[in-house]
């Protein structure tokens, strides 16, 4: 049985692109701005972590214009929303795998 940080996906276990799809995964979209400052990035940061989860088919960037003003929106699809499940469950197995490890490891030589 392989271990279950194999089943991690690279473009998702970032830090900002985790919590991207997080917020996503709480809300129908967000616009720019909110995940700008709930997620701490600069704009350039966020446009790019967007544009790798864009390229990935795992949102949709909606470019919207209010009271003459640009407003960007990203939304989850329903590809990304079944990555983040899949990402959020790999990361499950591997803190039950830990959990189960720490009780049986006090003292042992676990792995050789």
């Amino acid at each position: 049985m392989s271990h279950p940080t194999t089943r991690l996906d690279d473009t998702i276990h970032q830090r900002a692109r985790l919590g991207i799809l997080a917020v996503l995964a709480e809300s129908r979209r967000a616009d720019f701005n909110y995940l700008r400052g709930a997620l701490e990035l600069t704009d350039g940061n966020l446009s790019r972590h967007l544009k790798v989860l864009e390229d990935a088919g795992y949102v949709r960037i909606e470019k919207t214009f209010e009271a003459k003003r640009p407003r960007t929106w990203a939304s989850a699809t329903r590809r990304g929303r079944d990555a983040f499940a899949a990402e959020i469950g790999a990361l499950r197995a591997l803190i039950e795998r830990l959990d189960g490890t720490e009780a049986t490891a006090k003292g042992k030589t676990v792995v050789q």
